[in-house]
C-alpha cells in the first residue's frame, strides 16, 4: 500500500522546493529478502550496540516505534516521530546537500526508502532506511541532540557552494546508485569510482559547504561520543552498519578529539573510516557549529561573501546593514579599500526584507538581472541610512529633486528621485531614479534608456548566503538530481527465492510447527548454494521448536558455506551467535 507521507504537520508546512524531492514510500514494494535483511542488521545492532552505542539509542529505539522484525512504515514513525516535534519523510538516494540540511532545520528526518541488497548487508555507500530510519531515527530521541541536528540543518543550508560541489555531489551520487545496484557491469562501477577519485583529487579550496558537510560527516554520520579511551557510538553511519560499528571500536581506527579543525577533514564515503572524531557530550556539538558559523558570509558579509556567491554560479543573496535582501546569481563586484562599492546579478533577481519579497521587486520586475552601489557616499561620514530627514533634505536626497550621488570608489549615480522604501524601522532600503546614469569611472553601468533605476541602500554586506530570501521568489523545481536508483530486477529465478523467504518468515510469525521449513532448506541448499540467510532463518526456527537433529544438519551446511565462502564468514557466525548459545 501506498502510505500517504502527509502525516504529520510539520510535513505540510515545508515549501514546494523540498517537497519535490519527497518520494511516498511503496510499502509493497519490500520483498521477503529485503525484511530478512532488516531483521538481520536491527538484531546484530541492538544485540551489539547495547554495548557499544550511546544510551540514547536504545532509549531512541522504543520511542521511534521501530520494530526489529519490520521495515518500518513511513505513516506510523510519522505518528511517533510528531511526538517528540519531528517529522520523517521518504526520498530517491541521495539529494542535494543544501536540501538535505534545510529539511533538518523544519524537524523533518529524511529517509532513503530504498533498502540495502543482501550483497551489501554490512555497508551500502548509498543511503537506505536501515541506514537512515535505523541509524538517525533513534538519536532524535534525545532533546540536545536534536536541537543540534535542528540548528546544523538551519545554519547549513544557508552555506555557499562551489560549482566543484555540484559536480562532486552528481559523482557520489552516482557511484552510489551503480555499487548499491544488483549486476553492474564491473567498467561502470570503474568509471563511477574514476570520476569521484579524480574529482577528489583536484586541488580545490574548500567551500563552505563542503566543510559544513565535513562536520556532518564527523558529528551526525560519523560521531563518537565520551572519552577518546572509552567512546560511544552515535554517529548513524556506525549505528547502522554492523561491520564498520565493530571495527571503529579497535585500535585500527585512530580516536580524535572532535573540535572545528574535522571542517577541514575530508571523508571517503567508499572505504571505513581511518579516524573518527570524539565529542565528550552533545552540548560541545553545537559550541563546534556556532564557532564555524561564525566564519561563514552568513555572519560575516563583506566583500569575500560576495565573492564566494560569485564564484558558486548558483542562486545566493546578499544582506545589507538595512535588512535589505537582494537575491540572484551574482556575476560582478567592484571594490574599493577591501570592500564592495558596486555589486551586480545576472537574470531573475528579487528584493526583500525580512525574507519576504518586496512589493513590485520580484523576479519578473528584475528579469535581467540588478546591480546598485553600496557603501557610503564619498567624503560623507554619515550613511544615506543613517540619515534624519533634515539630514536628507540638506542632502537634496528626496522626491522630485534631481540629485547625483558619489560613492566611494568612483561610483557616481544621476538621476531623478521620484520614490523611496522604508524598513519598519524607518531607513531607507531603496531609492528609485528616472533619467538615470550609472558610472564607475568611464564605464557605464546603467544608463536612461533602461528604465527606472532602483538603487539599493545600505552602507555594508553584513550577510552573504546560499538560495533566497524569500523561497517563493524563485521557480526551485528544478534542481532533482541527474540520476536515479536503479531497481533490483524481478527474475523467475529470484521470485522463487522470495517465496520460500516469505513461507519462512510466515512460520515464524504465526509459530507454526511443521517440517516444512526443513523442507524449504533442502529446496534451497540445492538450488541456491550462494545464500545463507534464508537458511540461518531457518535454522533459527528449528532451534525454537527443538528439533535437534534437523538443526544440526542446517548448521553444518552453514559452516561449510563459511568455508566456501569466507567473505561471509563472519556473517554466519554472528548470525548463529543471535539463538544458538555456546
Amino acid at each position: 500500500m501506498k502510505a500517504p507521507f502527509e502525516s504529520n504537520p510539520l510535513i505540510e508546512r515545508l515549501p514546494a522546493h523540498l517537497k519535490q524531492f519527497i518520494k511516498p514510500q511503496d510499502y509493497s514494494d519490500y520483498t521477503p529478502i529485503n525484511q530478512a535483511v532488516w531483521r538481520y542488521v536491527m538484531r546484530k545492532n541492538v544485540s551489539y550496540l547495547s554495548k557499544v552505542a550511546h544510551e540514547s539509542y536504545l532509549i531512541g529505539l522504543e520511542k521511534t516505534g521501530l520494530e526489529i522484525d519490520n521495515i518500518p512504515n513511513m505513516y506510523g514513525m510519522n505518528r511517533i516521530l510528531k511526538e517528540i516535534g519531528w517529522a520523517a519523510v521518504a526520498v530517491d538516494g541521495f539529494i542535494p546537500p543544501n536540501a538535505f540540511m534545510e529539511f533538518q532545520a523544519y524537524n523533518v528526518l529524511v529517509i532513503a526508502s530504498d533498502i540495502r541488497q543482501l550483497e551489501h548487508i554490512e555497508y551500502t555507500p548509498a543511503p537506505d532506511i536501515i541506514h537512515e530510519g535505523a541509524g538517525h531515527a533513534p538519536i532524535i530521541a534525545n532533546p540536545e541532540y536534536a536541537e543540534y541536528l535542528r540548528r546544523f540543518g538551519e545554519i547549513g543550508c544557508k552555506a555557499i557552494s562551489s560549482s566543484y560541489d555540484y559536480e562532486m555531489y552528481e559523482a557520489i551520487r552516482l557511484l552510489s546508485i551503480v555499487k548499491e545496484a544488483e549486476n553492474t557491469p564491473q567498467p561502470v562501477i570503474d568509471a563511477a569510482e574514476k570520476a569521484v577519485n579524480e574529482l577528489q583529487n583536484q586541488s580545490i579550496e574548500m567551500s563552505e559547504m563542503a566543510q559544513i558537510r565535513n562536520l556532518h560527516w564527523w558529528t551526525v554520520e560519523y560521531g563518537l561520543i565520551g572519552t577518546v579511551e572509552n567512546p560511544k557510538i552515535y554517529g548513524a553511519g556506525l549505528l547502522s552498519s554492523i561491520g564498520e560499528s565493530a571495527w571503529c571500536m579497535t585500535d585500527n581506527v585512530k580516536k580524535i578529539p572532535y573540535d572545528i579543525s574535522a571542517a577541514n577533514q575530508s571523508f571517503d564515503i567508499t572505504k571505513p573510516q581511518p579516524q573518527l572524531y570524539v565529542t565528550h557530550d552533545f552540548a560541545h556539538l553545537s559550541f563546534v557549529l556556532e564557532e564555524f558559523a561564525n566564519k561563514m558570509a552568513l555572519r560575516t558579509g563583506g566583500l569575500s561573501g560576495i565573492n564566494k556567491l560569485i564564484n558558486s554560479k548558483a542562486l545566493g543573496t546578499i544582506e545589507l546593514s538595512t535588512g535589505l535582501q537582494i537575491s540572484g546569481v551574482f556575476s560582478n563586484v567592484i571594490e574599493f579599500d577591501g570592500k564592495p562599492v558596486y555589486v551586480q546579478t545576472t537574470g531573475k533577481t528579487a528584493l526583500a526584507n525580512r525574507e519576504k519579497e518586496l512589493v513590485g521587486h520580484g523576479t519578473n520586475y528584475h528579469a535581467s538581472g540588478f546591480g546598485s552601489p553600496i557603501g557610503k557616499l564619498k567624503g560623507i561620514n554619515l550613511a544615506i541610512e543613517d540619515m534624519s530627514p533634515k539630514d536628507l533634505m540638506a542632502y537634496g536626497i528626496y522626491e522630485g529633486k534631481t540629485v547625483t550621488l558619489e560613492f566611494e570608489g568612483d561610483i557616481k549615480v544621476t538621476g531623478d528621485i521620484i520614490t523611496g522604501s522604508r524598513n519598519l524601522q524607518g531607513a531607507i532600503i531603496i531609492i528609485s531614479f528616472e533619467n538615470c546614469t550609472v558610472t564607475h569611472l568611464n564605464t557605464i553601468l546603467f544608463q536612461p534608456e533602461w528604465g527606472v533605476f532602483d538603487m539599493a541602500v545600505g552602507k555594508k554586506v553584513v550577510s552573504a548566503f546560499s538560495g533566497p530570501a524569500d523561497c517563493n521568489s524563485f521557480d526551485m523545481i528544478t534542481h532533482l538530481p541527474n540520476s536515479k536508483t536503479i531497481k533490483a530486477e524481478k527474475t523467475p529465478e529470484k521470485e522463487e527465492l522470495e517465496s520460500y523467504y516469505r513461507e519462512i518468515r510466515t512460520i515464524r510469525e504465526n509459530k507454526i510447527n511443521s517440517d516444512k521449513a526443513f523442507e524449504i532448506f533442502k529446496i534451497v541448499a540445492n538450488k541456491y548454494p550462494n545464500d545463507w540467510l534464508l537458511s540461518l532463518e531457518i535454522a533459527e526456527i528449528l532451534h525454537l521448536q527443538k528439533l535437534e537433529n534437523s538443526l544440526k544438519e542446517v548448521v553444518s551446511y552453514l559452516n561449510n558455506l563459511k568455508t566456501k565462502r569466507p567473505e561471509i564468514s563472519h556473517l554466519i557466525e554472528n548470525g548463529l551467535e543471535l539463538f544458538i548459545q555456546n
